[in-house]
C-alpha cells in the first residue's frame, strides 16, 4: 500500500507503522471492553459484536456484496439451539405471489375487478419454504441497460412478444428480451410521447416529480420518465397480460401488482403530481365517477391527469376502436362532467390525449350538485382494505402547501411537517431525524462499499418513517420503495411524497404485492420489534427472502436481542450474516445486521438443488 507525503510523492507504508496501527486498534478494543457500562447480557453480547467488527474499515472482510450469478457454500455459526431449516419450494412456484394467486382469485366476484385485488392465504395455508429462482437466473443488467434489456431466463414468458408485437412493447431476441419503448398509445416510442405531454405538463423544471401510472403494461412510461428526473409508481393486475409487472421490475422500474377495483389505492391523499392512463381499460365514466374520485383523492392540488386513448378524439377513431359514435361520445361527455365536478380544468386535447389539471383554488370551481357528497375526513390516510366511495376528498390544508421543484424538494421541510400535521414532529425534530439517517447511511457505506454503485437499483425500505433512509441514499442510479407499515404509530407516507419520493402502505403480516426477486437491497429499521406480537418473525423473513434477488443484500437495524433471533432464522434461509455495532457506541443496544442471500436456483429435482447449494465455483466467499 502507498501513501502520499507532503511533497506529493508516494512512498511505501512501513511495516512498523502497520504493526503500530494494529496494536493501537487492539488496545482501544481492550480499553472499551474494560470500561463496559453495565448493560448486563446485552453489554456482553455487544462486546462480542465489537470483537467481530473491531477496526470498522475491515468489518466486511467476510461478507461479499458482489454478484457472481452462482452460489458458494454458506455457513454461519450457531446461536445455541439449531436454527430452523426451510426447504426449497417446488420449481413451479418460482413466480409465487401469495396474495395474487390466480387459482384463488377466480373464486372472487368479477364485478369491479374484485378478483384481481389482494386476497391473501390464511396463516394455515401460507407456504413455509424458500421460493426458488428459475434455472439459469442471472443478475439483471445494470441501469440504464436494464431499461432496454432483460435476461430471458429471469422471466421466460413470450406471450407479450406475440400479443403486443404490433405495438412494440417487447421483443424476444435469443437470450434476452428487448424493450423498444413502444406502447399501445405511443407507437413512436415513450420518449416521443413524453415530449408531447411536456408541451403541457412541466416535467423539465422539477414541478412534476411523482407520477401514478395506472394500468402500466411493461412500464415504459416510467422507464423513460426516469431520465427526466421524474419517478413513476406503476401498477397493473397480476397477469392480465402475462408478466407485465414482472418485466417492469426486472427492467428496474418502480411497480407493484394492483388494480383500480373496489378498494382504495394504498396511498395517502394528495400524493402524486400527475396521474396517467394510457388505454388502461379502467371504466372512468362508470360507477358514478368513483374511479375518477379515487384519482382525485391521491392527486395533489395543481396536479395533472392524463387520459390517453378511448374515448379521447372518438370522432376520428370510433371505427378503429370498433365502438359506436353514440357510445364513445356518451362516455367522453360523462368524463368531462365528472372532471368539472372534481374541479379539474381541461388544458388540452391533442390527437388521442386529453390533459386536465386539478385546480388549487376551489373557489373558482363551478357549483357542485347537491347530491355529491364529501368524504368523511376523520382519518383520511386510513385506506388499507377500505372500500372506495363515490364522494370527493377535500384537499388537506397541510398538503396544499407549496413544494419546491425537485431536487430541492428532497431536502426542504415538507408542508405536513411545517404545519404540524404529523403528531410529535416539529421542524427541528424532522431535521434531526434526517441528520441521524445521514449518519446511519454513512456507516452503512463503510461496511458495504457497493452501496452507491450500480449494484443496487431496486431498493425497499420496510419501515420508512419520513423517508430519511431514501433521502440519505438518494441517487439517480437507484430508487427506493418506501413502505409505511399499517402497524406504525404515525402515518408519515404523505411526508415521503412531499419530498418527491414514492412509497406505499403495507401490513408485513401479509405478503407484498410484487413478484419474487423484485429487490436488490432490503432495509428494515425496527420492523421485527414493531411486529413482535402481531405475527411470526419467520413469516416476515420468508417474505423478505421471496422478494429479494439472489445475492441481494439485507440491512436490519433493531435491538440486539431481536437481531440475534433474526440471525438464527437467517441461518436456516441460506443467508450469510454479519453483526455490527451502532455507529455511536458498542454499548448502545441497537445493532445492525447485514445479510447476503446466496445464489441458488430450482433445477427441478432435490439432487440438483443439493448440488447447487454446495457448489464451489465463483460464488460469494462469505
Amino acid at each position: 500500500m502507498a501513501i502520499k507525503g507532503n511533497s506529493g510523492e508516494y512512498r511505501a507504508r512501513s511495516p512498523l507503522a502497520m504493526v503500530i496501527a494494529v496494536l493501537l486498534c487492539c488496545c482501544f478494543y481492550v480499553l472499551g471492553a474494560w470500561q463496559r457500562s453495565g448493560y448486563g447480557k446485552g453489554d456482553r453480547i455487544a462486546v462480542a459484536v465489537t470483537r467481530q467488527t473491531a477496526c470498522a474499515d475491515a468489518s466486511a472482510a467476510g461478507l461479499s456484496f458482489e454478484t457472481h450469478h452462482a452460489g458458494a457454500n454458506v455457513t454461519t455459526s450457531g446461536l445455541g439451539e439449531p436454527p430452523p431449516t426451510f426447504a426449497p419450494c417446488a420449481a413451479a412456484l418460482a413466480d409465487h405471489t401469495p396474495c395474487h394467486d390466480q387459482d384463488r382469485a377466480m373464486k372472487f366476484p368479477r364485478k369491479n375487478m374484485v378478483y384481481r385485488e389482494r386476497h391473501c392465504p390464511s396463516d394455515g395455508k401460507r407456504l413455509r419454504c424458500l421460493v426458488p429462482a428459475p434455472p439459469g437466473y442471472v443478475t439483471p443488467f445494470p441501469w440504464p441497460k436494464s431499461r432496454d434489456y432483460v435476461p430471458y431466463a429471469n422471466a421466460p414468458y413470450k406471450s407479450l412478444t406475440v400479443e403486443k408485437a404490433v405495438q412494440n412493447w417487447v421483443q424476444y431476441e435469443g437470450a434476452v428480451f428487448r424493450f423498444p419503448g413502444g406502447g399501445t398509445q405511443f407507437p413512436h416510442g415513450a420518449d416521443k410521447y413524453i415530449d408531447q405531454l411536456a408541451e403541457v405538463v412541466p416535467f423539465a423544471d422539477g414541478t412534476v416529480r411523482t407520477v401514478l401510472d395506472t394500468g402500466c403494461g411493461v412500464a415504459s412510461l416510467g422507464a423513460y420518465l426516469d431520465s427526466r428526473g421524474v419517478i413513476a409508481m406503476s401498477f397493473a393486475p397480476r397477469d392480465s397480460h402475462e408478466a407485465q409487472v414482472q418485466f417492469a421490475l426486472e427492467r428496474g422500474v418502480p411497480a407493484f401488482i394492483g388494480v383500480l377495483g373496489s378498494v382504495k389505492l394504498p396511498f395517502p391523499a394528495s400524493s402524486f403530481d400527475m396521474a396517467h392512463c394510457s388505454r388502461c381499460l379502467i371504466p372512468w365514466s362508470g360507477n358514478g365517477g368513483m374511479y375518477m374520485m379515487e384519482v382525485d383523492r391521491v392527486l395533489r392540488p395543481g396536479g395533472y391527469w392524463v387520459l390517453s386513448g378511448p374515448p379521447i378524439n372518438w370522432k376520428a377513431n370510433y371505427r378503429k376502436w370498433e365502438r359506436t359514435e353514440e357510445d364513445l361520445s356518451g362516455e367522453q361527455k360523462r368524463i368531462e362532467e365528472y372532471a368539472e365536478m372534481l374541479c379539474w380544468e381541461k388544458l388540452t386535447e391533442i390527437n388521442e390525449v386529453g390533459v386536465w389539471r386539478k385546480r388549487t383554488d376551489t373557489a373558482a370551481c363551478p357549483a357542485r350538485p347537491a347530491a355529491v357528497q364529501t368524504c368523511d375526513q376523520a382519518n383520511p390516510d386510513d385506506v388499507w382494505y377500505k372500500n372506495m366511495e363515490t364522494c370527493i376528498t377535500p384537499s388537506a390544508a397541510a398538503a396544499g402547501g407549496d413544494l419546491q421543484p425537485f431536487p430541492a424538494r428532497l431536502k426542504a421541510v415538507p408542508p405536513r411537517i411545517s404545519s404540524a400535521a404529523i403528531p410529535g414532529f416539529t421542524v427541528e425534530s424532522y431535521e434531526e431525524e434526517n441528520r441521524q439517517w445521514e449518519k446511519h447511511v454513512k456507516a452503512y457505506r463503510k461496511v458495504n462499499y457497493k452501496l452507491d454503485t450500480e449494484r443496487y437499483r431496486n431498493i425497499l425500505d420496510m419501515n420508512a418513517g419520513v423517508g430519511g433512509f431514501a433521502a440519505a441514499l438518494f441517487s439517480p442510479k437507484s430508487w427506493v420503495m418506501n413502505v409505511v407499515p399499517t402497524a406504525a404509530e404515525l402515518s408519515t407516507l404523505g411526508v415521503v411524497y412531499e419530498r418527491g419520493l414514492i412509497g406505499i402502505y403495507h401490513d408485513w403480516c401479509e405478503a407484498f404485492s410484487t413478484y419474487p426477486r423484485t429487490y436488490d437491497l432490503i432495509h428494515a429499521n425496527g420492523v421485527f420489534s414493531l411486529y413482535r406480537d402481531r405475527c411470526k418473525m419467520e413469516d416476515i423473513m420468508l417474505e423478505m427472502d421471496r422478494i429479494l434477488r439472489p445475492e441481494g443484500t439485507v440491512i436490519l437495524r433493531d435491538d440486539i436481542d431481536v437481531l440475534l433471533q433474526v440471525q438464527r432464522v437467517a441461518t436456516g434461509m441460506r443467508w450469510k450474516t454479519m453483526m455490527a455495532n451502532h455507529e455511536d457506541s458498542p454499548h448502545i443496544p441497537e445493532k445492525v445486521l447485514y445479510a447476503v442471500k446466496r445464489y441458488w436456483t430450482a433445477d427441478g429435482d432435490e439432487s440438483s438443488q443439493e448440488k447447487g447449494s454446495s457448489s464451489e465455483g465463483k460464488g460469494s466467499e462469505v
